[in-house]
């Protein structure tokens, strides 16, 4: 792992250090799940998003499936 600075106001830091995780792992190992937590949630949200807009979009119609039609028959022996 690498060691990073950062600057955290000193009320944060309080809710952190009262936290029953940073007690038991402590900061380090609180920051880094808190940040990989931010992280997933932020990519879960995107990917909503892309969910919504192409939902958004409008229903898919048989014919925008036809190109497909002959990629779904058994090929003949």
């Amino acid at each position: 792992m690498k060691a990073i600075q950062i600057t955290i106001s000193p009320q944060l830091l309080e809710r952190i250090d009262n936290d029953e995780e940073t007690k038991k792992k402590g900061r380090s190992a609180f920051l880094r799940h808190a940040v990989q937590y931010y992280l997933q949630q932020k990519k879960l949200k995107s990917i909503s998003r892309q969910y919504s807009t192409g939902y958004a979009r409008g229903v898919a119609k048989d014919s925008d499936f036809a190109a497909w039609e002959d990629e779904q028959v058994w090929p003949e022996i």
